[in-house]
């Protein structure tokens, strides 16, 4: 007779060896755990210090004893709440309970950031945000004197438009001297206001390309700050340095962008198209007939019809370069590291998970040991609690018990049963050789 299947009873036993394999190993892993937490901690504080430095003013001594302070109050602060989670959390079973410890983590860890993490990842990338500060005032200046010089230039383009209309009244006025125009050869008044009008143009021409010349050298200028500040940009040397010789040459700039606004002659051609047609005197007809005074009389009036299309032609051009926005270039502020990564967190999403990850990477730790500590409690009490149970499940418990109950009893029967047959057997063995060794004796009859 084979002994009953016994699986379950044979569980036991298993579970009870993995919860104390669980269990040795939470104790042989309990230093390791205190040395990583204070590595980390003090890991934190180093590159707090490293940040909080350069927020603090004053003395170069009061600011390291108030950054070393700082920064060993953030790793104790640091160290000793994550062992106190690691030593309690774990144990707390009861759900209540367990919910109030993860809210404790989390506003730790929400704290943990607000005072180290910030900074940790200000000295990690401080130096790199301030650049990529400059790299985009850089930018925006770019764009500014660009605009800046394509205003100034703008009034360029009605010079060939000035020398074009200079030339023909001076062709007119070579034209009527030799009586083109008046049928009188001779340099009269109709030669004189031509002649005037093409010397007023010409000068207007003049004034243009004298602006032009000091607009290619202030625009080179600005070209060369910055040149300077890109070579800034782009320098090894402490960052600090590299920004206040940088805030220097835009201010530089910002002067040779406000010049160059200054010297468009746009409102200079908008003053003489002004003038050309609201000033213009009709001279007398100085002819010595009276036929020849109409002439000039009739010539003069078409004269001032064609300086007056020409003067609203330069003035419409004129205020259209005016009408162009104006440029108002950014004045550069000097940002510290912390504030720089803030501004441009984005763009250093690694960093910023670095610097966390420094300061909360404990809560991993403290989430495996509650997972440990919860299969420890799981592998070694009962599958089923009393105060979970319902009561369907209870009877099923009860009558388990009961059939594990009976095959113990069944098996305990059988061994008592085995144990009675193999004494039984043994018992008779002895007695059939004893029978096998006795010899007969021959009777007395035969002996006679």
């Amino acid at each position: 007779m084979m002994p009953p299947n016994n699986s379950f009873a044979s569980t036991i036993p298993s579970r009870a060896s993995t919860s104390a394999v669980l269990a040795n190993g939470v104790m042989r892993l309990e230093g390791t755990l205190k040395l990583t937490t204070a590595i980390l901690a003090l890991a934190a504080g180093v590159y707090t210090y490293l940040g909080v430095r350069e927020l603090l003013n004053g003395s170069p001594g009061m600011v390291l004893f108030a950054a070393v302070i700082y920064s060993v109050a953030v790793s104790v602060g640091i160290y000793a709440f994550w062992v106190f989670l690691m030593h309690f959390m774990p144990h707390v079973a009861f759900r209540s309970g367990r919910g109030l410890m993860f809210g404790c983590l989390l506003l730790g860890s929400l704290m943990i950031v607000a005072m180290s993490s910030w900074l940790n990842a200000s000295a990690l990338a401080g130096a790199a945000a301030i650049q990529q500060h400059l790299a985009i005032t850089v930018q925006d200046y770019t764009r500014d004197l660009d605009t800046a010089n394509t205003n100034a230039i703008a009034a360029q383009g009605l010079l060939p438009d000035i020398q074009l209309a200079s030339s023909r009244f001076a062709k007119l006025a070579d034209a009527e001297r030799a009586g083109s125009l008046t049928g009188t050869s001779g340099s009269g008044t109709v030669v004189q206001l031509l002649t005037q009008m093409s010397a007023q143009l010409d000068g207007l021409g003049q004034q243009i390309q004298a602006s032009d010349k000091r607009v290619s050298a202030l625009y080179e200028q600005g070209s060369k700050n910055l040149a300077k500040m890109r070579e800034l940009i782009s320098d090894r040397g402490p960052i600090a340095a590299r920004s206040d010789a940088f805030a220097s040459e835009s201010l530089a700039l910002m002067g040779v962008i406000a010049n160059l606004q200054q010297t468009s002659v746009a409102p200079a051609v908008k003053r003489a198209a002004t003038s050309l047609s609201s000033s213009f005197i009709a001279p007398a007809a100085g002819g010595r007939t009276a036929d020849l005074a109409d002439r000039q009389t009739a010539v003069v009036g078409n004269v001032q019809s064609s300086i007056a299309a020409q003067a609203t032609s330069l003035s419409d051009a004129a205020d259209k370069i005016l009408g162009m926005p104006k440029v108002e270039p950014i004045r550069f502020q000097t940002l510290s590291p912390a504030e720089a990564v803030l501004r441009y967190a984005g763009d250093f999403i690694p960093s910023w998970a670095g610097a966390i990850s420094i300061d909360l990477m404990p809560a991993v730790l403290v989430l495996i040991l509650c997972v440990v500590h919860a299969a420890i409690r799981r592998e070694g009490l009962p599958a089923f609690s009393t105060s979970d149970m319902t009561a369907g499940e209870l009877v099923a418990a009860l009558q388990m018990a009961r059939e594990v109950e009976e095959a113990r009893q069944a098996t305990r029967d059988h061994l008592k049963a085995e144990e009675v047959k193999a004494e039984i057997e043994s018992a008779a063995a002895p007695a059939a050789v004893s029978d096998e060794n006795i010899t007969s004796l021959p009777s007395a009859r035969h002996t006679k």
